[in-house]
């Protein structure tokens, strides 16, 4: 394969993935026209329509499709072993994307990154916060950070923090209005403060347990939110109930601003983790952010 076959690979890969030549050729620093030319050069090439555009938007067709599954990982290890070894120098280098929730981002990541940033100033970490269960090799991320059971069995997990209690909260002022629940099944009479899951685009099922007895419990009332700090501030403001970690709403308790209510039917969620494929294991970056953010008991 000559050289022209690899950059019109990497022209497809970039148009396939942005499902936009505007977006991929903006990506690349190149023009439109050139980028047309050489997905139209590899698929008079390759014999086989690799592209179908309209007028809004273009997607792969079933030979793209096969091509982008099975070349783009392989440039992507190309990319990474390359920074591999660019990072063997005295500097260390590079963007590390993570995706995690929220609550991980505030009470875990950003304090721990925070002195790395620091010691190496060419070091550069992109975060973006969301709640579904993230594909972070097709959406090219470097980790992910979900709770220890959201982990799939093929990434590398490293712990980041202890298997957490979650709490059922309300503001003193809300429950003196409403009543204290005292089963699951008395939080359909209560304004529960919601969080909306953006991969199913449904509200988030409350998952309780009391002596091996397992309940999921839908819950609705008048806020919605996709974030756990605004589900806090909700509840502080006397909204409504809140399903919380522990450790996010203790200060609040022992102050006296929340209740607990339904304790014995919180569940403890096995502690975050941080994943990753075992493919990206020999970015030195990688090494210094996974051991900056792991948990030391």
């Amino acid at each position: 394969m000559n050289r022209d076959s690899f950059s019109e690979l990497l022209a497809f890969i970039a148009v396939a993935r942005e499902c936009s030549f505007t977006k991929a050729a903006a990506k690349m620093g190149v023009s439109q026209s050139a980028l047309s030319h050489s997905i139209r050069s590899l698929e008079s090439r390759m014999g086989v329509r690799l592209l179908t555009r309209t007028t809004r938007s273009v997607l792969p067709t079933e030979a793209g499709e096969r091509l982008l599954e099975t070349v783009a990982p392989r440039f992507d290890e190309i990319d990474a072993e390359v920074m591999a070894v660019t990072e063997m120098g005295t500097k260390i280098k590079g963007t590390i994307r993570i995706t995690a929730i929220d609550y991980a981002v505030d009470s875990l990541l950003w304090p721990r990154l925070a002195p790395l940033l620091q010691t190496y100033a060419e070091l550069q970490v992109e975060i973006s916060t969301d709640y579904r269960m993230v594909d972070i090799v097709a959406d090219r991320f470097d980790i992910g950070v979900r709770w220890g059971d959201q982990v799939a069995k093929d990434m590398i997990a490293v712990r980041l923090a202890p298997d957490l209690k979650q709490t059922i909260v309300a503001a003193p002022g809300y429950l003196a209005a409403h009543g204290v629940p005292l089963t699951p099944q008395d939080l359909a009479q209560h304004s529960c403060i919601g969080l909306r899951l953006a991969s199913s685009g449904g509200l988030y099922a409350w998952e309780l347990e009391k002596e091996g007895r397992e309940m999921q419990v839908r819950i609705s009332g008048q806020t919605v939110f996709n974030g756990a700090y605004q589900m806090l501030n909700a509840a502080l403001s006397g909204c409504g109930l809140a399903f919380l970690p522990e450790d996010l709403t203790l200060p609040y308790l022992q102050a006296g601003r929340l209740q607990s209510v339904l304790a014995d039917w919180c569940p403890v969620f096995p502690g975050l983790h941080a994943y990753y494929p075992s493919r990206r294991q020999s970015s030195r970056a990688l090494g210094l952010v996974i051991d900056a953010i792991r948990w030391r008991a």
